[in-house]
């Protein structure tokens, strides 16, 4: 059987109610965990980008990919790997000052991670790391190992392609002519 490994589907849509339930629904239907979703408003007027991120062979993948095109409200869809992607996570760390302050390894992982400072209070201190999704994990195992954290939450996947133009461009450029 082939290797699971992560990739990352670029999905457009228009912004209708109910399309967010049908992508999710193509997952399901096959089985496969969605790792992280993200949905905003595109480049393109109208337009909404999913970056949704699932563990996965290439050959369900695609299958998963052709089944999301087929939704009469996407537009396009299409699949990556982290080699293709510009790929970037925000994660915020709640921590105790108390503990902060006893153990100066904290900080230096802190600052060697380049997370910055967001609030610091004598009950817990908010840390904001923007980055790589290793990055922040990173952090998280060595302050969860300090015994310093409350509280963790990171953002799902944002990610652009390496191309020039994303790929829904290259579509609607052949959709007018």
């Amino acid at each position: 059987m082939e290797e699971k490994k992560l990739y990352t589907l670029l999905v457009y849509s228009e912004n209708i109610a109910g399309i967010l339930n049908q992508i999710t629904a193509v997952f399901t239907r096959r089985q496969v965990n969605i790792e992280s979703l993200n949905v905003s408003a595109s480049s393109i007027a109208n337009i909404h980008k999913y970056t949704i991120t699932c563990f996965s062979n290439e050959e369900q993948v695609i299958k998963i990919t052709k089944a999301i095109e087929k939704k009469i409200d996407v537009v396009k869809a299409n699949y990556y790997t982290d080699d293709e992607l510009f790929i970037h996570e925000v994660a915020l760390f709640k921590i105790s000052t108390p503990v902060l302050l006893d153990n100066p390894e904290i900080s230096r992982s802190i600052r060697k991670h380049d997370a910055r400072m967001m609030e610091v209070n004598p009950t817990y201190s908010t840390v904001l790391l923007a980055g790589l999704t290793e990055d922040i994990a990173d952090l998280f195992k060595q302050l969860n190992e300090y015994n310093c954290l409350l509280q963790y939450t990171r953002s799902g996947r944002i990610a652009v392609t390496r191309s020039f133009e994303e790929a829904i461009s290259e579509f609607l450029d052949e959709q007018e002519k």
